[in-house]
C-alpha cells in the first residue's frame, strides 16, 4: 500500500472523528486532502467512500452543489471499479440528493437503477435493498401512483422484516394503511 492511501485512510479516520465531535470545518480539511490523495491514486472503493463522506460534510455545511457534484463523481468512480453494490449504494445516495433539491425525475431515475443493481446481485443485502425500495416507494406515493407505492411499501416492509428493523416494518405498515384507506 502506497504511503498516500496510508495517509488518505488515516484522514477519513480522522474526519470521521471530527464530524462526530462537531468539528465539521477539521472534517472538511481532513476529508478533502484525502479525496485529493485517493484521485491521484486511481479508481478503488475506498475513493468512493471519501467521497461520499465529504459530500456529507458539504451537506453540513449548506453546500448542496458541491455534495451533488462529489456524489457525481463517487458514481462515476464505482462504475470505473466495477463493483454493482458500492454502485448501487452510491447512486441511492445520489438519488436522495437529487430528492432533497425537487428534482424527482432524477431522483426516480437514480433508485430505478439502484434497484436494477441491487435485484441482479445475488450477495446484494436485503437491508441495502430495503434502504432503496423506501424512497421509490415515497415517490410513488407523493406522485399519486398508489398502486405501485403499495406495492414498493410491501416489498419495503418485507424486507425490513426478514433484517429485523422493527421501525422500517412499523413505517412500511404504517404507509401501507394510508394507502389502503385512501385507496382510489
Amino acid at each position: 500500500m502506497s504511503l498516500e492511501r496510508k495517509r488518505a485512510e488515516e484522514l477519513v479516520r480522522q474526519a470521521s472523528l471530527a464530524r462526530r465531535e462537531g468539528r465539521i470545518d477539521d472534517a472538511h480539511r481532513d476529508l478533502t486532502e484525502a479525496v485529493s490523495l485517493y484521485r491521484s491514486e486511481g479508481p478503488t472503493g475506498e475513493f468512493v467512500q471519501a467521497l461520499r463522506a465529504l459530500s456529507d460534510v458539504e451537506r453540513d455545511l449548506g453546500h448542496h452543489d458541491e455534495a451533488l457534484k462529489l456524489y457525481e463523481e463517487g458514481v462515476a468512480v464505482s462504475r470505473a471499479e466495477g463493483d454493482p453494490l458500492l454502485l448501487a449504494h452510491t447512486i441511492r445516495h445520489l438519488g436522495q440528493l437529487h430528492n432533497d433539491a425537487a428534482r424527482v425525475e432524477d431522483a426516480e431515475q437514480c433508485y430505478g437503477e439502484a434497484l436494477e443493481l441491487y435485484r441482479g446481485h445475488e450477495s446484494a443485502p436485503p437491508l441495502d435493498l430495503a434502504n432503496a425500495v423506501r424512497p421509490l416507494a415515497i415517490l410513488k406515493e407523493e406522485a399519486g401512483e398508489a398502486k405501485a407505492a403499495r406495492r414498493l411499501w410491501e416489498e419495503a416492509r418485507d424486507l425490513y422484516e426478514v433484517c429485523g428493523v422493527q421501525a422500517g416494518v412499523d413505517e412500511c405498515s404504517e404507509r401501507l394503511i394510508r394507502l389502503n384507506i385512501s385507496r382510489p
